[in-house]
């Protein structure tokens, strides 16, 4: 099945500070210290250094799944190496154990496509894409990770599909890509998500041995539908047992809001004596969600019996607006600005890896579920493992869903250390980086024992080792994509991705130019025969997009030329992507038809206006442009003006350019141009003479819309008015971008009023402009209720939030001077 985006799991609120208390040199618990004694709960655990556990097999995460990191590649230094850092390098940030990588194919696997290293059947090009640069990356900062590689699709000129001949060969090449590279894969999986070929993977493993790739093992099947379907499979065929090496689930552990569902394991799988994967964790595809990840990384081995983890996604690395975003590790989605973001993925993941490494052993005895039950329907309030390696030892805590503290009495026997032990912790529910991955505390057990109080909302390590860190490099701040743009190639080496391009289907490259073209080197749709897609619904014809969500107002050009019959694009104002793209369309035919058309994510659309144009056909050069200022679109072909139309299908969003199937086509002398678009406004309550104003002047979705004292130059009090009908706007915050908008669309009296990111056809952020007689003031009606802006109470005082309530004559607390 296609990777699901699933609801956020809200954290249980933390305590203030660190939220740890220690206590050392413990006695019999009755004579505790007072501290201890008046904790919720208390609860004995023995960390026995004899208990038996599977063998642990690392922590790590995925690039790929749909071109996931493509933007990282173009990030300028030193921020690139900082991120990179951040992710891999031992004792900085998470740390990573293993790295899973797509291995291409040219098509879209949810946010784009990866590279083929063989396009056709005698094509072989070993340094295509970027994942080998980024599995160099993270062997030069760690030697000892584990490289994985998996399949979501494959390149159309395989005989007989994804389980083929073909395909062993093409991976059986791979690796041999892998091996220039100076890069030894350990793990080789089948196709992502689609089920599996017993025989195929038997071929497969006769194949790597007869290759000399005996020590890649192969992990079967990456599928989530049942997760562990595949080990029936293995129990009772002896030939495909004896071919794979890892059982590899998908979708384990399951959060729906606010519930916390478990990590159902299964006996059949257990059976088998093989390690246990969860092989992709996607537990933030519906956006950031670092305590779902803490509690995985713990109960997939309490409930399941898993010993390694790869999270999707390594790094959002992709444009804003497309599916999943937030889902990485981390987010790098701004190149031009060199802004990354570091939170608490990052050290949910490091408190595991920074005091493990693959082949410790973890300690069943000294792993399970505290004492009693937990906020959001959880039915356990926290959980610990360990997991130990010679004498050393380390436990992992966390207590995401505890609704009060909790004592552990430790007592450590079975030959591990019972010297001291270092104290590390992260609030998970605070936003503060200064409350995440701190060293507390160091505790000297005597005899063996020592207590620990631990505090809701937490992720805590105990460990006997030592060498953890946490990273200090600082990002800038995010920055709008910069206007005026050109696209600049003149340093691009061919075959090469277009720097800041992010391709959604097929493979735009830099390249020579054909003549005419007025600059060297153009960037070309080079992909000719349609790949074998992730799902059958994903058949995407080539796009490949550029430049800032939340560009507004601008003027795109760019020459295209077609070398074979069919048709390109220049597309404006792309706001948001699926199967179609909800943008402005100006499409040119090799026969000498233009159309301007607009369309949304249903694929349905509208002509706005059509023509023909002189010179039409292949091989020849045509300029297109695209103006759009508020709802006025102007069009013009080789320089000529050809079509004026208002429209408020769109109202901000990035470029795009493409081409009507697999074909080859050139682009060049691409330009964006700033125009004047909506003015920016304060919004000033006739009640109160407050302005409207995002509280604190938040950049954060959610954040509360309130009245305050006005004050000059401040961006959260500024609104930029967007026209989407006659007498109906969109009012965007200037300090954040995003929408005045009805908390859920409710259409209550009282709900309260946000802001969020705007889209479009959301009548929930949409608002009428009516003139209150005589005042010059407006009242501003909400399309999606009918009711008024009104801020509460007729309050006079800073801070008020503001509601929607319904419409009434003379309400000076619902009139706004738009000034």
């Amino acid at each position: 099945m296609r990777r699901l985006a699933r609801p956020l799991r809200r954290a249980a609120a933390g305590a203030a500070g660190l939220g740890l208390a220690l206590a050392s040199a413990i006695l019999p618990s009755s004579a505790a210290p007072a501290a201890a004694a008046t904790a919720t709960a208390t609860q004995a655990v023995t960390i026995d250094g004899t208990s038996a556990g599977r063998t642990f097999d690392g922590m790590g995460a995925i690039s790929g799944g749909g071109a996931t990191s493509r933007l990282l590649v173009d990030y300028p230094e030193p921020q690139r190496s900082q991120i990179l850092d951040y992710l891999f390098k031992p004792g900085y940030g998470a740390n990573l154990q293993i790295l899973k990588v797509e291995i291409g194919a040219d098509a879209n696997s949810s946010d784009g496509p990866e590279p083929s290293h063989m396009r056709s059947r005698t094509d072989l090009d070993c340094n295509r894409g970027y994942e080998w640069w980024l599995m160099e990356q993270a062997k030069q900062r760690n030697p000892s990770i584990t490289f994985y590689g998996l399949e979501w699709a494959g390149p159309g000129w395989f005989n007989g599909g994804m389980w083929s001949q073909d395909n062993i060969t093409y991976l059986t090449s791979w690796l041999g890509c892998a091996k220039t590279h100076g890069l030894s894969v350990g793990y080789l999986g089948g196709w992502n998500e689609i089920g599996y070929d017993k025989a195929w993977f038997e071929n497969l493993r006769t194949a790597l041995d007869a290759d000399g790739n005996s020590a890649t093992k192969l992990v079967a099947a990456d599928t989530d539908d049942p997760e562990w379907k595949v080990a029936t499979d293995l129990a009772t065929d002896q030939a495909f047992n004896k071919a794979v090496a890892v059982v590899g689930a998908h979708g384990v552990c399951w959060h729906s809001d606010p519930v916390y569902t478990g990590c159902p394991g299964n006996s059949t799988a257990l059976a088998l004596n093989k390690p246990l994967w969860q092989s992709e964790d996607d537990n933030d595809s519906g956006g950031p969600n670092p305590t779902a990840l803490a509690r995985n990384l713990n109960r997939e081995y309490i409930d399941a019996r898993i010993t390694a983890n790869l999270k999707w996604a390594l790094v959002s690395s992709w444009p804003a607006h497309l599916p999943y975003h937030g889902a990485g590790l981390m987010a790098a989605d701004q190149p031009w600005s060199g802004a990354y973001s570091v939170d608490r993925d990052i050290w949910a993941m490091a408190h595991t890896t920074q005091f493990t490494k693959p082949g410790w052993k973890y300690l069943d005895t000294a792993g399970g579920y505290l004492a009693g039950t937990g906020a959001n329907g959880d039915p356990h309030s926290g959980s610990y493992v360990t997991l130990r390696s010679g004498r050393d030892y380390s436990t992992v805590i966390e207590t995401t869903d505890a609704t009060g503290p909790a004592t552990l009495n430790l007592k450590v026997t079975g030959g591990l250390s019972t010297g001291t032990v270092h104290v590390w912790a992260t609030d998970m529910a605070s936003t503060d980086p200064g409350q995440w991955f701190l060293h507390t505390q160091d505790i000297t057990p005597k005899g063996g024992a020592y207590s620990l109080t631990v505090q809701p909302g937490y992720l805590y390590t105990v460990t006997t080792t030592t060498g953890q860190g946490k990273g200090t490099a600082v990002p800038p701040s995010r920055t709008a994509f910069p206007l005026p743009y050109t696209a600049d190639l003149t340093h691009a080496t061919t075959g090469s991705a277009v720097p800041y391009f992010h391709d959604w289907a097929g493979a735009f490259e830099t390249g020579p130019c054909p003549a005419g073209a007025g600059t060297a080197t153009c960037a070309r749709q080079v992909l000719t025969t349609a790949p074998i897609p992730w799902h059958t619904d994903m058949g995407y014809t080539p796009l490949t997009l550029v430049g800032d969500p939340k560009w507004t107002s601008y003027q795109a050009g760019v020459d295209v030329l077609l070398e074979q019959s069919g048709s390109a694009e220049l597309l404006g104002r792309l706001d948001h992507i699926d199967h179609d793209h909800s943008a402005y369309h100006l499409k040119i035919t090799s026969d000498g038809t233009w159309t301007l058309f607009t369309e949304n994510t249903s694929g349905a659309g509208t002509t706005l206006a059509t023509g023909s144009y002189p010179g039409g056909g292949q091989g020849t050069w045509h300029n297109l442009q695209l103006a759009m200022q508020g709802p006025a679109i102007t069009v013009s072909v080789d320089h000529v003006q050809v079509a004026s139309v208002t429209d408020y299908s769109h109202l901000g969003g990035q470029l795009g350019l493409g081409v009507g199937g697999f074909q080859n086509a050139d682009f060049a002398n691409l330009t964006v141009t700033p125009l004047a678009g909506p003015a920016v406004n304060s919004l000033v309550n006739a009640n109160s003479k407050m302005c409207l104003d995002v509280a604190g002047a938040s950049t954060t979705e959610g954040a509360d819309i309130v009245q305050w004292t006005c004050a000059p130059g401040k961006a959260n009090q500024q609104w930029q008015l967007a026209p989407v009908a006659a007498d109906t706007y969109q009012v965007a915050s200037a300090g954040s971008g995003m929408c005045l908008d009805v908390a859920g669309a409710s259409a209550t009296e009282g709900a309260g009023v946000v802001q969020w990111t705007c889209a479009p056809g959301k009548a929930n952020q949409q608002w009428r402009l009516l003139p209150v007689p005589g005042t010059g003031a407006d009242q501003l009606v909400s399309v999606n209720s009918g009711m008024c802006l009104d801020v509460t109470g007729n309050s006079q005082t800073a801070g008020t939030k503001v509601i929607q309530w319904t419409c009434g004559s003379n309400k000076p607390n619902q009139e706004w001077t738009v000034s």
